[in-house]
C-alpha cells in the first residue's frame, strides 16, 4: 500500500458511511444522495491511496456501470429499492471485482433467507412489536407485514431520487 494512512482513513470513513446508510435505511426507509455521492466520489482518492492502476480504475468503473444497469433493472420490476441500487453501484467502486462479486452471492442468499423467515413468520401470523406489527415505514407509522407487498417477495420499497 502506497497511502498507508490515508488508505485507512478511507476506508473507515467508508465504514462510517455504510452504518449511516445502514441506520437511516433501517428507520426511514430511505438512503441519503449526499451519502452514495460521498462514498462514489470518495472511490477515485482511495484508488490513488491503494495505488490503483489507471486499467484497474477503468474496471472498477465498468463494474459500477455494469452493476448500475443490472440493478437499475431490478429497481424497475420493483425487485430493489433505489437507495440499495444507489448505494451498490457506489461499493462496486471499492471493492475488487471477485470480492463484490462475493458480497453480491452472500447479498442474494441472506436476502433469500430473510424471504423464507419472513414468509414463515407471515404464514404462523406472528406478532411483532407493538402487537400486530412489524416494520416501521419512512414516516414511523408502524405497518402490519401484509402492508408492505414488496417485503413478501424480498424487494424493496425506494426510489432512485428522493
Amino acid at each position: 500500500m502506497q497511502g498507508g494512512i490515508l488508505t485507512y482513513a478511507l476506508l473507515g470513513a467508508l465504514a462510517t458511511g455504510l452504518l449511516i446508510a445502514a441506520f437511516t435505511d433501517l428507520r426511514r426507509r430511505e438512503i441519503d444522495n449526499w451519502l452514495t455521492a460521498a462514498i462514489a466520489l470518495a472511490a477515485p482518492l482511495f484508488w490513488l491511496a491503494s495505488g490503483l492502476s489507471l486499467t484497474g480504475a477503468g474496471i472498477q468503473l465498468a463494474i459500477a456501470l455494469a452493476t448500475f444497469v443490472i440493478l437499475v433493472g431490478l429497481f424497475a420490476l420493483n425487485m430493489m429499492g433505489g437507495g440499495d441500487v444507489k448505494l451498490l453501484t457506489a461499493l462496486s467502486l471499492w471493492i475488487a471485482p471477485f470480492w463484490y462479486l462475493k458480497l453480491i452471492i452472500v447479498m442474494a442468499l441472506v436476502g433469500g433467507a430473510l424471504t423464507l423467515l419472513f414468509g414463515a413468520i407471515r404464514a404462523q401470523g406472528t406478532q411483532g412489536p407493538r402487537g400486530t406489527t412489524l416494520f416501521a415505514d419512512r414516516h414511523d407509522h408502524y405497518r402490519r407485514f401484509d402492508q408492505f407487498p414488496g417485503m413478501a417477495r424480498g424487494t424493496g420499497q425506494g426510489r432512485l431520487l428522493h
